[in-house]
């Protein structure tokens, strides 16, 4: 079986989820400039952050790592995380459990 998506058909701010769940969970995360999200945590999830378009400082505990569009970001989401977009910006996550 193959489920196919649209990331520019997907509904929600700043969250889209493209496979409703289904594992791993994928979303898309669309930020405008200066928008943030809140440290938080994902227990017991490997996490997968691939910056499509704009900037985006991603805070991980206490170090913070500038992404330009095409990086990729991996990291345990047991540690907080906090991203905030430098600009108007689009990513896509994957959050797997971890085994």
């Amino acid at each position: 079986m193959v489920s196919l998506q649209s990331l520019d058909d997907l509904d929600g701010e700043p969250h889209a989820e493209l496979f409703p769940g289904e594992e791993p969970q994928t979303i898309r995360l669309s930020l405008d400039a200066g928008e943030e999200i809140a440290p938080h945590q994902h227990p017991d999830r490997q996490i997968v952050f691939h910056l499509l378009s704009g900037a985006v400082d991603v805070t991980l505990g206490e170090e913070t790592h500038e992404l330009a569009p095409g990086d990729v970001a991996r990291f345990d989401g047991d540690q907080y995380v906090s991203p905030k977009a430098v600009d108007d910006s689009e990513a896509l996550l994957v959050l797997a459990p971890r085994e």
